[in-house]
This record gives structure tokens, C-alpha cells and sequence, in this order.
């Protein structure tokens, strides 16, 4: 993967990849930023995958720009027309390092998912992320965060990984106070916009675990944004994989600076706005539902602790 700073590197990055004619795939907000195009398509969600790949038939490549739901509509349109992507990401998701992908409607309601993208290149301009509200930007930090916690812990965690993970997890716990606290802090958000390069280098080093499991089954059931939903759902599989990973869990509460990484991630959720699971109109009589589906997802199977769907759904009970 080619990383650059600076929108004023897109044009040469696109010149050094050799895409001449890229399909531009952002929503209407960016659309008086000055971006190179061969062709748009804005409606970001989608699951109309296979007419946004007509659109960009003369196309030579793929420049996204946006949260993960334009990167992740960008890669579904690569897996199915073998053209690279290029990501300009304007939040914390880390979309832009992973070769997988959600396909949502236009209500976020999941529709599918997919691999096979070539993710090829990613520029981060962080004075777009200055104008994100306080929830996404919180919520989508807190993503990056567990990026970092469950990059220690999964089955297919590594040296490399981990590395990444320890100075993500400190560069986000000391940057996502300061952005929670003045969202025009450009120092702080370049910042924040580091730690979540290195969160999305340990995710597609190493992988995802049970938080990201419960989460993705709560987005794709109820359009939840996958920050909010990540936010909510780390503590408690941070508190029921301490058994099996507390050395692991331990480095990661060091690198954030908190003797209860669990209860520090709470606190960061609680002052991003993010509280109860009922406050995102989840129904208590369907936990048993998303404990289901949650248990058969490739993060739940990745886990370092099985996790019964009985367990899982007595965690999603515990922050309902």
C-alpha cells in the first residue's frame, strides 16, 4: 500500500499507480473539492454494485473519498471489475487498508459483503476531517480503537501487527480527548488521523475478533453506524476475553494510559455519545437474534475465547 499526506499528492499518486481516467465515488459533500474524474457516482451507500461498475466501465481505477462507507462501496465496485482503489478517507474507519468489504442500501441495512478489491493507494488529508461531528468523529476513532485492542489478542495476530497496535491505541487515547474536546484543533486531529493509519495497518496485519463480530451483526441489522456500534461493544469483549489474553489486554491499557482499558473506552464512548445499545433503538426482545448472527462471523470464529451465542448475547444484555 503507497501512503501519502497531503491532497496535493493525489494527482501524482495517481500518476505513479498509472490510473489516468479514475471513477470518483464520494457523496455529494465533497463535490466542490477539486478531484480528478473520469465519471461520479454519489449515492454513498448503495447496493446498486453492478451500475455503479457500468459507470465506471472507461474508467482506469477507483478514487474514493469519504468514511468507510464510500471506501466500502468503492471496493465492492473493484471486486467486481478488477480496477484499483485509491482512498482519500475523511473519518477513522481504517476501510482503506482492508481487502473485504459491507455492501449497504442506501438505509445502511447490510446487504451483502464480499473480498477480492485491490486497494492499491491512500491519501490522508486531515483538514477534511475537521468539519466530522463530534459522534462520528468519536465513533469512528473509537473503531480505530479496537482495531488496536483486538489486533493484540486475534488468532492471527502478529509482531507487526502489534506494533502498529501499541502506538495506534497511544497516539488515539492521547488525540481523541483533545478532538472531543475542540474538533477544530487541526494539531489534534492530524494526530487522531495517525493513530487510526496505524489502527488500520494492525487490522490488515492481523485481523478482527469478537467486538467487531457483535458490532457488524448490530450495523447490518439496524443501519447502526459501525463506530457507534464499536464504541459500545469493546468493553464488554475486552472484559470476556481477559481471562484468556490479559497479558495481551494489559499492553493495551498501558499504550492507551489506562489501568482499566475496558472502563477508558466506556468513558471515550460515553463523551462521543455513545451510552446504551436502547439509545440506538435496538430492541431488547432481539439480542438473542443478533447474538446468533453474530456468533457465526468470521471475528467471533477468530476470537481467542469461543464464544457461546448464549455469551454473546449476555454482553449485548449488558450494554442494552
Amino acid at each position: 500500500m503507497i501512503v501519502r499526506w497531503g491532497l496535493q499528492e493525489l494527482e501524482a499518486l495517481l500518476v505513479e499507480l498509472g490510473i489516468g481516467r479514475p471513477f470518483l465515488i464520494a457523496s455529494d459533500r465533497w463535490m466542490d473539492l477539486p478531484l480528478p474524474s473520469a465519471g461520479r457516482w454519489s449515492e454513498v451507500p448503495t447496493d446498486r454494485i453492478a451500475e455503479v461498475a457500468a459507470e465506471a466501465a472507461r474508467a482506469d481505477g477507483l478514487l474514493a473519498v469519504g468514511g468507510g462507507s464510500a471506501i466500502d462501496l468503492a471496493k465492492a465496485v473493484s471486486a467486481e471489475t478488477g480496477l484499483p482503489v485509491v482512498s482519500v478517507p475523511t473519518t477513522y474507519s481504517g476501510a482503506e487498508w482492508t481487502d473485504f468489504f459491507g455492501v449497504r442500501d442506501p438505509d445502511r441495512r447490510m446487504r451483502g459483503g464480499g473480498s477480492g478489491p485491490q486497494p492499491v493507494g491512500i491519501v490522508y488529508e486531515p483538514r477534511l476531517t475537521l468539519d466530522l461531528p463530534r459522534e462520528e468523529s468519536g465513533g469512528t476513532a473509537l473503531n480505530a480503537l479496537s482495531h488496536c485492542a483486538e489486533a493484540l489478542y486475534v488468532a492471527g495476530h502478529n509482531a507487526d501487527g502489534d506494533r502498529h497496535a501499541l502506538e495506534g491505541a497511544r497516539v488515539i487515547g492521547q488525540a481523541l480527548p483533545r478532538v472531543l474536546e475542540n474538533g477544530g484543533d487541526l494539531e489534534a486531529r492530524i494526530a487522531l488521523l495517525e493513530g487510526a493509519q496505524h489502527a488500520g495497518a494492525a487490522l490488515a496485519s492481523a485481523g478482527l475478533a469478537l467486538g467487531h463480530a457483535m458490532a457488524q451483526a448490530l450495523g447490518g441489522r439496524y443501519g447502526i453506524a459501525h463506530g457507534a456500534a464499536n464504541a459500545l461493544c469493546l468493553p464488554p469483549a475486552l472484559r470476556f476475553n481477559e481471562p484468556v489474553a490479559a497479558a495481551e489486554i494489559e499492553r493495551f491499557g498501558e499504550a492507551l494510559g489506562a489501568e482499566s482499558p475496558a472502563a477508558r473506552v466506556e468513558e471515550l464512548a460515553g463523551a462521543s455519545g455513545f451510552w446504551r445499545l436502547r439509545h440506538l433503538d435496538v430492541p431488547a426482545d432481539e439480542l438473542d437474534e443478533v447474538a446468533e448472527a453474530t456468533a457465526v462471523r468470521a471475528g467471533a470464529k477468530a476470537n481467542p475465547r469461543p464464544a457461546t451465542p448464549a455469551q454473546i448475547a449476555e454482553l449485548l444484555r449488558a450494554i442494552w
